[in-house]
């Protein structure tokens, strides 16, 4: 099981820039990085909320399950 993080899709639909997002939710760039790559073990639901309060998105369009055969599914 994996989750994919497509945020670089959605700053890029919303034009917006990382340090900007990072700015408006309250969180360091370097942390927004790494929740970006996919290194991140964790997001706290308010740290989800904020991205898609900020983003006008809802948290399947910026989080994805990819099953280990590698089909994706949106959830």
């Amino acid at each position: 099981m994996a989750i994919i993080i497509e945020l670089d899709v959605m700053l890029a639909k919303r034009k917006m820039k990382s340090n900007d997002l990072a700015k408006a939710i309250g969180i360091t760039p370097q942390n927004l990085s790494v929740l970006k790559s996919g290194r991140a073990k964790a997001i706290r639901f308010s740290t989800l909320d904020s991205i898609c309060q900020a983003l006008d998105c809802l948290p399947g369009d910026i989080l994805i399950y990819q099953q280990k055969d590698g089909s994706d599914e949106q959830t």
